[in-house]
């Protein structure tokens, strides 16, 4: 019995070993569950910073959002068997519109931290904060403090639960100042030190989602064509099965043709005719005209 020839896989896909699949396998988890973790670290940053505050608004825990969400079809898509390449490539998808996020969300947070908030105030204690008391909305309630400059004094209207800084407005200026001068909705003017820490480290931790999400999406790429030789995926339909039988192939090709005559069997040297005296004349004739027929 002949064994049927095994199917061949894919042009695209890689036969490895599974030693070398188990190996390759451990990294991809070992990336994505590293990105999962970060991402982690990404979201609560930001959301940390982006409440700490109410007039200032940070965008930087969406990469967090989208590369955790990658990096969970990612896991999914590695420890499954049948279905396991579409996965992948949907976890590849989504990590890079992740790392896109996580570069655009470094950009702005690195500038705003940068130009928009000055830390030398707060931190020399040159900055006040005003709180109305219990009972009173900080978003309602108004009040209009004193601000003294080098060309006289201004008056400000701030908020309840508001930390202002002087030195940071200009009285006699009536354009908008790049620079914020006042934080609503803190506790404290610690709570503003405490933003511009949170800004920077979610700008750091950005950048390091950038770094790993493209390491990660390659390593996933390289991981999603490879086949291990135990697990070679085999159609649906099954190869027929030829049973070989010597007999039957003989008598195969041997009834292909037709049968050529069968032509009798001759001496290949000429017999000589002798006349007897026992024969007639007829008798020779006979024989010769037979003979003659038969070559």
């Amino acid at each position: 019995m002949q064994q049927p020839a095994l199917p061949v896989p894919g042009p695209l896909a890689l036969l490895d070993t599974t030693e070398g699949f188990v190996r390759r396998k451990k990294i991809s988890l070992w990336f994505v569950g590293s990105l999962l973790v970060l991402s982690v670290f990404i979201l609560t940053i930001g959301l940390a910073a982006t409440t700490r505050t109410e007039n200032v608004t940070v965008g930087g825990y969406y990469p967090g959002i989208i590369l955790g969400f990658g990096s969970f079809l990612g896991i999914i898509g590695i420890n499954l068997v049948e279905n396991r390449r579409q996965m992948l490539v949907a976890a590849i998808v989504f990590i890079s519109f992740g790392v896109v996020a996580a570069f655009c969300c470094a950009i702005v947070d690195g500038v705003f931290a940068a130009r928009h908030l000055e830390t030398r105030p707060l931190t020399s204690g040159r900055c006040q904060f005003y709180s109305s008391g219990v009972g009173y909305l900080h978003d309602v309630y108004q009040t209009e403090v004193t601000c003294h400059s080098l060309n006289g004094k201004c008056q400000l209207k701030v908020k309840s639960n508001t930390c202002y800084c002087c030195d940071l407005y200009s009285c006699q200026s009536t354009e908008y100042s790049p620079t914020y001068y006042e934080f609503v909705g803190v506790s404290s003017c610690r709570d503003v030190l405490h933003l511009h820490r949170l800004l920077w480290a979610s700008t750091v931790l950005n950048v390091l989602g950038l770094l790993l999400g493209i390491v990660t999406a390659a390593v996933l790429g390289a991981f999603k064509d490879i086949v291990p030789l135990s697990q070679l995926a085999y159609g649906t339909s099954a190869p027929p099965q030829i049973l070989y039988n010597p007999a039957h192939h003989i008598l195969a090709y041997a009834g292909f043709g037709p049968t050529p005559a069968t032509l009798p069997t001759c001496s290949p040297y000429p017999l000589p005719l002798q006349m007897s005296s026992g024969h007639t004349p007829g008798g020779t004739l006979l024989a010769s005209s037979v003979l003659s027929k038969g070559v």
